[in-house]
């Protein structure tokens, strides 16, 4: 518990210090460097997978220079809304080299670590683009890329694919190249690929728009739209050097807005203390058109001192809400320099607020999920509030037991409470995490007594009245220990092509219990298995009257 709450906590400074080092040390060909960062601010975004921009000028530029051309992209209230950091990048000699300049890219990159990278060029910074870094294993560590009158490059023969938009003179031709390394076909006014909609490119041939109207487009229609971070076989923000763990993932980045939902953002000022702090997410139809009583309610709770917008825009369920309309609310729960902690009670006061507040929302089929702290606290809800959820869940995180007991549960009292409850309170849960998890690990067959996880698998087994399976057999599932129903391999087409692993435990006909395991993934948020745990929450609900869950079926 120890390393956890360190290494989480010691995040927001670690990035602090990075800006202070990159400062320090900026090879010479760097013209002007930028860090934004702002964590406390809780209007905007929040800091998690801020965009990185590495602008290739079309020739060597001072730092006037590079502050101009900045300009001139217009692009400041995009840098102030996204903490933005800027490189403007001169070739390391006189002109474009393919090798050296290819290499320089590396150094900054390791330098920079970003995981939402949007590289920009002009000219002949375009061409070095178009013809270096897109068709090379950099596409698969790039988030998006903003060309504008450079030569066409040639596409290689495979491609992780990087999503562009190409614009100014010889824009058709050189969008060939991209088109066929995403294998993207026309659809309207793009192209995009069939099996990944992030894999998209546009094509500008306006030869008179400005760069601000060129940077305003491909923000919107391109850079904004989606981003790479990696953690395969390690956790992202422990850095990672180019190429070290493959190529990275390419998930949407949350813009809630352009997905129909308006966020509020609510304070409640406590009697005695600090005032609470929580964000609420609605799909815009829902706010006025909705029937009482219709509308499910998601809360979500961010991993330990996290923004409190991690899990609404790095889990996926403000994009799954999106599609499938319901409620969310992430709450900055467990207090912060400016907020209060909430508590069980906290969380569920604020639960009562909302359903007070809000006549359309139902509850019958109120969920929780978190992000290893949230999660650890999701685990304990679905058992101490049992009443109040029909389901619950988490990423990273289960029931600490003996010395790793921590602020957040206790495997010793929740067993207690779900002893008491052993078959006459029924609560499904879903388990979602990284094999790689050297945060809050995994277990093997060696060290499986006491895992986390195992203990919250182990606490709904007895909550529900289910047999607990305390003692594995590795050689019934080599990854599991145990016999888990309806066991499935999914192939995502995330990074080289991370696996999930999954299964359910079941109650007579109830799925109860949902396992979710990413293969070789780090400690974070896994954006795909948002909607796989959504799939699950919402075959129940609770009645609530007699509080007795129903079970509506597969």
């Amino acid at each position: 518990m120890k390393r956890f709450l360190l290494t989480i906590a010691t995040l927001a400074a670690a990035l602090l210090c990075y800006a202070q080092t990159q400062q320090s040390k900026m090879p010479e060909n760097i013209a002007y460097f930028e860090f934004n960062y702002n964590v406390v601010h809780p209007e905007g975004r929040s800091y998690n997978h801020n965009p990185t921009f590495f602008i290739y000028p079309d020739a060597k530029v001072d730092e006037a220079g590079a502050k101009a051309l900045i300009e001139k992209f217009d692009m400041r209230d995009v840098i102030k809304d996204n903490h933005i950091s800027i490189y403007v990048i001169n070739p390391v000699g006189e002109k474009y080299d393919k090798a050296a300049d290819f290499e320089g890219f590396k150094e900054v990159f390791n330098r920079a670590r970003s995981g939402n990278l949007k590289v920009i060029g002009i000219g002949n910074g375009a061409t070095f683009i178009n013809t270096v870094l897109a068709p090379t294993d950099a596409a698969g560590h790039i988030a998006g890329i903003l060309t504008v009158e450079g030569k066409p490059g040639k596409a290689p023969a495979q491609s992780w694919g990087v999503p562009a938009y190409v614009a100014g003179k010889n824009a058709d031709k050189s969008a060939k190249s991209y088109i066929a390394m995403n294998k993207a076909v026309k659809d309207g006014d793009r192209y995009v690929n069939p099996d990944e909609e992030l894999l998209a490119v546009v094509v500008d041939e306006n030869t008179n728009a400005t760069l601000a109207e060129i940077f305003d487009k491909a923000w919107n229609e391109i850079l904004v739209k989606n981003l790479r971070f990696n953690n395969y076989k390690h956790t992202h923000y422990e850095g990672a050097k180019y190429g070290q763990y493959g190529p990275y993932e390419l998930e949407p980045y949350t813009v809630h807005e352009a997905l129909g939902i308006k966020r509020e953002i609510v304070t409640l000022e406590q009697r005695i203390g600090l005032p609470w702090l929580w964000y609420e997410y609605w799909p815009e139809e829902l706010i006025e058109g909705a029937s009482e009583r219709s509308v499910p309610v998601m809360v979500l709770l961010h991993g330990n001192t996290n923004d409190p917008r991690t899990q609404a825009e790095t889990s996926g369920f403000i994009q799954v809400a999106g599609k499938e309309r319901f409620f969310v609310v992430e709450m900055e729960w467990q207090g912060s320099k400016n907020y209060g902690v909430m508590g069980f009670d906290g969380v569920e006061q604020v639960i009562a607020i909302l359903l007070a507040k809000y006549p359309q929302l139902d509850p019958s089929r109120v969920y929780a999920q978190g992000l290893s702290a949230g999660s650890i606290t999701a685990t304990a809800l679905g058992i101490r509030k049992s009443y109040v959820f029909a389901a619950v869940g988490g990423n990273c995180g289960g029931i600490y037991s003996g010395s790793r007991t921590g602020r957040f549960s206790n495997y010793d009292f929740l067993w207690a409470d779900a002893t008491q409850k052993r078959g006459a309170v029924e609560m499904p849960y879903c388990s979602m995490l990284g094999t790689a998890d050297m945060v809050v690990p995994f277990y093997t067959p060696d060290n499986y007594k006491g895992n986390s996880y195992l203990n919250a698998w182990n606490t709904y087994q007895q909550m529900n009245g289910m047999e607990v399976t305390s003692e594995l057999d590795f050689s019934i599932d080599p990854l599991f220990g145990l016999e888990l129903a309806d066991r499935e391999t999914i192939q995502t087409n995330k990074g080289e092509g991370i696996k999930i692993e999954t299964g359910f435990f079941y109650k007579d006909e109830k799925p109860l219990i949902k396992v979710i395991a990413v293969v070789d993934y780090g400690h974070w948020n896994f954006m795909p298995a948002a909607q796989m745990m959504w799939d699950y929450f919402k075959m129940f609900s609770r009645d609530t009257q007699t509080r007795k869950l129903i079970y509506h079926g597969k």
